[in-house]
Order: structure tokens, then C-alpha cells, then sequence
């Protein structure tokens, strides 16, 4: 039998130790007197969904049963605030109909990682932990949706979650915006900001539509000690990323690339630039307007200027020149890692041929 889920909206709090002001729970249930021979037994079904990331009170939980028992039913309890028991603090709950479909977002959230599992056992994260227990494991982390050039985390923020990425791609950016790793389905992050206790040391980025699952400091640290293979697996995993950061530094920081537009015309350079997914900022010298400069994020342009002309002007303009100096220089500003494209790569180029084409002709 399925019971109505009410959501509680955590209104006040008067120093809870444990929840703070607009946490989430969620109530369903039934309470039925029953006669046995004479006998009056009560059976209830209160069934209670704590906030994810928060310990479970028994003292509230004990007065959400009550409540389900004083009115039968929990959907039979009325609309309006309801007041704790307290410890050595008390909180207000409030029920509102109408938040009902925020309630259920968060209620969904929690069930569709749960309803995840048979996919995530197989991530290494998760085989580090007791099959019994994944279940319970997993309905602590909540689930996001991130689209296509989203910043997840930002270099300096604090270290707050910790992430899976479930399905998608997403890019680990370093402070110059040069992509030094890209992760996928089973791979995570933010790990290290945690066990350090110190700010984001890179951003990281979607590059395609993913989604992500994540859980907070507290919660964290909590599966962490519960489950010591897990710092194996953390150690190994550092281990590799630093041979990695090492290889990127050696080969990478270096891949300054500079020539003439005689010997590689602008097209064929924009190309290059775009299907090695580099990212930097573009130099040309020596033409009719001045300097041009182009900037590429993985490929995608997203600045363009040429003398006095911006944006696809600008990059039209340019693939009619036939001289000049090129100067490729891996790197970009903070500001521009989230920049927008300036338009799809390809239609760009084809648009900018044809007027070229166009113009010779003319």
C-alpha cells in the first residue's frame, strides 16, 4: 500500500544541535487501533525521511509518529507549524501544501540515486564498501544535473562536496584554463579539498551535459571512517594524479605554437586548434587591420577581435588573409572559463568560407 508522502519544512530553530532553518523531511504513514479478543493494539506505519546530510533525532522522530497517530493518517494532519519536544534546543516545523512540489524535487532527488545502484556498485568508489551497506550509502548522496560548460567548482571556493560523476564528461581546468584531465562515469572529485581542508585547487567544468552525485563535508568524513579501504583507494588515486600533473607539466606548458600564415593559412589553423580541443589565446601580427586575437576553450571560440571588429565579424575577416605571424600561447583568464561560445565551431567556418569565397568573386 502506498501512503501520501507530507513534507515538513524545518520554519525556526532555537539551537538544534542537529538541523538548521528550511532542512526538508518527508512523513507517510498510517496508525490503526485493532481488537484482538477483547485486546486494543495499536499498529503504525509512520514511515520518516530525514535530510540526507543530517543525523536522525529521536526525540523528533518520536513526535512525528505521535503526530501521525493523534490524526490516524499523515495526510490527515493540518496544514500549520508544529513545535518539537526540544533537547538542549527545540525547532519549529512547518507544513505547507503548496511547497508539496519542491518537496517532492528533493524526495526524487534521493530516490533516483538510490534507484542508481545497479550501476554504481561498479564504480570503484563504491566497491570499497560492504554490499549490505551500499544502499544506505548511496541514498546520502543527492543527485545534479549539470549542462554543457558549467562551472561545478571554481579554483579558490571552498572544499564543501565531495563528487561522482555518473554519466557525461567533465574537465579538471588549472589556473592558467588549460584542461589537465577530463573524467568520466565512475571517476571523482573534490576529495582532496576535504582530506586537506583547504580550497578548490582547480576548477572543474562539464564538458558535455552530465550528472553528477555529490554529498557534503560532514557526510564525507563519516563514510570515511566508517569504511578504511577507502583511504587505500584515496591514496592510490593521489598517486596517479600526480604522475599524471607531472607528465601534463612536461609536455603541455611547453606547447607554445608560432609560423606564418603563409605556410599554415588561417583556416587550416583554426581547425587544428578546434579538433585538439586546445585551449589559449591566438595572435596574429602583420595584417591590413592590425592585430587579431582569438580565444579557444577546448576547442569552442569564445573571444574574437580583429583591429576594430568583434565577435564573427571578426573571425570572417581574418580567414581572407593570406600573411602575417601566428602565436599560440596555452592559457586563459579566470573570467573567461565559463565565458560563451561565440557560435557552433564548424557552422562558424563554413559561414566565414563562403563569404571569403564570396568577396573573391566580387
Amino acid at each position: 500500500m502506498q501512503f501520501k508522502k507530507i513534507p515538513f519544512r524545518v520554519s525556526a530553530t532555537r539551537g538544534c544541535p542537529l538541523y538548521l532553518k528550511d532542512d526538508c523531511f518527508v512523513i507517510s504513514g498510517i496508525a490503526v487501533l485493532m481488537d484482538n479478543d477483547g485486546a486494543r493494539s495499536l499498529v503504525t506505519t509512520t514511515v520518516i525521511r530525514h535530510p540526507a546530510d543530517r543525523e536522525n533525532c529521536s526525540i523528533l522522530s518520536a513526535d512525528l509518529n505521535r503526530l501521525v497517530i493523534a490524526h490516524e493518517r499523515a495526510d490527515l494532519i493540518p496544514q500549520g507549524t508544529y513545535t518539537c519536544s526540544g533537547c538542549s534546543g527545540t525547532l519549529s516545523l512547518e507544513y505547507d501544501e503548496h511547497r508539496s512540489n519542491e518537496m517532492d524535487k528533493f524526495l526524487k532527488e534521493s530516490e533516483q540515486a538510490s534507484g542508481l545502484l545497479p550501476l554504481l556498485e561498479n564504480f570503484p568508489f563504491f566497491s570499497n564498501i560492504e554490499r549490505e551497506d551500499l544502499e544506505e550509502v548511496v541514498r546520502s548522496f543527492r543527485l545534479k544535473r549539470c549542462a554543457r560548460n558549467e562551472i561545478i567548482v571554481r579554483q579558490g571556493d571552498p572544499g564543501d562536496n565531495f563528487y561522482i560523476v555518473v554519466s557525461g564528461r567533465v574537465s579538471v581546468i588549472n589556473q592558467t584554463g588549460i584542461s589537465i584531465a577530463e573524467l568520466s562515469a565512475g571517476e571523482v572529485f573534490g576529495e582532496m579539498s576535504l582530506i586537506s581542508e583547504e580550497h578548490a585547487s582547480a576548477t572543474v567544468q562539464a564538458v558535455e551535459d552530465s550528472e553528477i552525485l555529490y554529498v557534503d563535508n560532514r557526510e564525507f568524513q563519516n563514510i570515511l571512517q566508517k569504511y578504511p579501504l577507502l583511504q587505500r583507494y584515496f591514496t592510490r588515486l593521489l598517486a596517479r594524479r600526480l604522475t599524471r600533473a607531472n607528465t601534463f607539466r612536461s609536455v603541455d606548458y611547453v606547447s607554445i605554437m608560432t609560423g606564418r600564415l603563409e605556410e599554415f593559412s588561417p583556416e587550416a589553423l583554426f581547425q587544428s586548434l578546434h579538433a585538439s580541443r586546445k585551449t589559449g589565446i591566438l595572435t596574429l601580427s602583420g595584417l591590413p587591420e592590425g592585430t587579431a586575437r582569438f580565444s579557444f576553450r577546448q576547442g569552442a571560440m569564445i573571444r574574437a577581435s580583429y583591429g576594430r571588429k568583434k565577435g564573427k565579424t571578426a573571425f570572417y575577416d581574418v580567414l581572407r588573409e593570406k600573411s602575417g605571424t601566428f602565436r599560440f600561447t596555452p592559457g586563459l583568464p579566470p573570467e573567461d572559463f565559463d565565458a560563451p561560445e561565440i557560435g557552433y565551431f564548424m557552422k562558424l567556418l563554413m559561414t566565414g568560407l563562403e563569404k571569403a569565397d564570396q568577396q573573391e568573386q566580387e
